[in-house]
């Protein structure tokens, strides 16, 4: 073939592939080729398949339609052995058992358990361990390899028809999708599930139309009143507002409330509690806090928008007066989860935080904490980013009764560890205050300032004088969730209780 043949025929096959790569762009370039008819459409053109891993996040906490919805359906289509990746499973979730009896459902990674759903796995139900992450340790076992996501199936109020999305542009919003982001980052095939299509382009966009594969319409993706329940609500018991009273206190008198500190405030009625005490003496000492971090609450926004402070980055919005106050306010803002806390990021935001306020199911004399599991040994909580930003906050409060009935909350040793008592600074109960005494310098700030101290020793003996010492619990050799720290490693194992 002479030098001119072989020109033209590579012309030819030129202009072949240009004709086909044009057809192929006309097929494509319409704005609604990600659209599905519904649900088993986008499912069977994400390419799912037995054995593979889907996830979600918990945005609506309580008020989530989207598990059970998807669940629901991949079971009716005959889907088996499937890894589930929320980031966070709860009450609402308890359909889930029968796919675990069924085998649609084989393992499970989440940052905590409730309910009926956790009542059964701590009985055994599930063949393998729960991987129970914080927060930021969920994170960073997606990055690193081990969480491989085939399908993110993610629930957002509003998107435009090419996948640019947002959670404060619907009717029914969740505020942040903090979580969300990591995943529509990392997973091999993203579909979106909203309750609107706006049109395009939707701006702001939370998740954007280069990271979306498919999107499917439904009538609700959550109830947004169901947000601010359970572990998020803002606590009105007096036993619970005495001891944030003495958290404010003792915040007041440890050297770190100045112009400019930063702050997080973790779920639990006491916890959240704290900053309505913080607002007055804030306004008298004219000091106004550089940002608020974590999951953000309606008490949070009023501390913003009467001046107290200047930003608030809101991993996940916490009540609805959260998420709306996203949607209006310009130093509201959105960060993903691997911004918020993941330690092998180029920058967690928990690294810059001066003060966490956390709670506690018990907590012990080495100041271990346990969010986990109840005094039964049955899971009920959830890690969240308890050990994320306790490991980094230059000061880490725990606010718990020291009793909660007849079963103390200070114990000798804690059931299960979620956080290491050498991240843990200060224990504010409403019968005593303890500092770990590695910090020595805390000790001498709140002597000075005429707050009376325990050893935590103190507080155990005071408890179980109270309750009687509480008896070892009886457990199997069966695991039935593994503690993973924030860097993945093993931190505890759950065992299965004794019937």
């Amino acid at each position: 073939m002479s030098r001119q043949e072989r020109i033209a025929r590579y012309r030819g096959e030129l202009a072949a592939y240009r004709h086909q790569a044009k057809e192929n762009n006309r097929r494509h370039s319409s704005q609604n080729r990600k659209l599905c008819a519904d649900l088993e459409q986008a499912i069977i053109r994400s390419g799912l398949q037995d054995g593979m891993t889907v996830s979600f996040h918990h945005a609506f906490r309580g008020g989530d339609f989207i598990v059970n919805q998807v669940m629901n359906k991949i079971a009716a289509m005959g889907f088996k052995n499937l890894t589930l990746a929320s980031s966070s499973l709860i009450d609402s979730h308890f359909p889930l058992i029968e796919h675990i009896k069924n085998g649609v459902i084989r393992k499970i990674y989440s940052s905590g358990l409730r309910g009926k759903l956790a009542d059964e796995i701590s009985a055994g139900l599930l063949q393998e361990p729960v991987n129970i992450h914080s927060h930021g340790g969920r994170v960073h076992l997606i990055k690193s390899g081990e969480l491989k996501i085939d399908v993110a199936f993610l629930g957002v109020p509003c998107c435009d028809p090419f996948g640019n999305a947002n959670g404060y542009g619907g009717k029914n919003n969740c505020g942040s999708l903090g979580y969300a982001r990591v995943d529509a980052e990392y997973a091999d095939k993203v579909v979106l599930l909203t309750e609107l299509v706006a049109p395009y382009p939707l701006h702001p966009a939370s998740i954007n139309q280069d990271q979306v594969d498919f999107i499917v319409t439904v009538d609700a993706v959550g109830d947004p009143q169901k947000i601010g329940g359970g572990a998020t609500r803002i606590s009105k018991d007096p036993r619970e507002l005495l001891i944030a009273r003495k958290c404010a206190q003792v915040i007041f008198a440890s050297g770190y409330f100045r112009p400019g500190f930063s702050l997080q405030t973790g779920s639990g009625g006491a916890a959240l509690a704290v900053t309505r005490f913080l607002q007055d003496k804030m306004r008298r000492d004219n000091i106004c806090a550089s940002f608020a971090l974590g999951g953000i609450t309606a008490g949070m926004v009023r501390l913003h928008e009467a001046g107290l402070i200047k930003k608030l980055l809101d991993v996940q919005s916490f009540d609805l007066q959260a998420a709306e106050s996203l949607a209006r306010n310009p130093n509201h803002i959105e960060i993903s989860a691997n911004q918020y806390a993941n330690y092998s990021s180029k920058g967690a935001s928990v690294e810059q935080l001066d003060i966490v306020i956390l709670s506690a199911l018990e907590i012990d004399t080495t100041f271990n904490v346990n969010v986990l599991t109840g005094s039964d040994g049955i899971l009920r909580g959830a890690s969240g980013g308890h050990c994320d930003t306790a490991a980094c906050a230059k000061l880490a409060i725990v606010v718990a009764p020291l009793l909660r009935g007849r079963i103390p909350t200070v114990v000798e040793k804690v059931i299960t560890c979620v956080t290491p008592g050498e991240h843990i600074d200060i224990l504010v109960t409403d019968q005593g205050v303890a500092v770990n005494p590695k910090r020595q310098d805390l000790i001498a700030a709140l002597t000075a300032a005429g707050i009376a101290l325990m050893d935590i020793e103190q507080l155990c003996q005071r408890a179980y004088l109270l309750t009687g010492k509480p008896q070892p619990i009886q457990f199997t050799d069966k695991p039935v969730a593994l503690v993973r720290y924030r860097d993945g490693s093993l931190l505890d194992v759950v065992y299965q209780i004794k019937n």
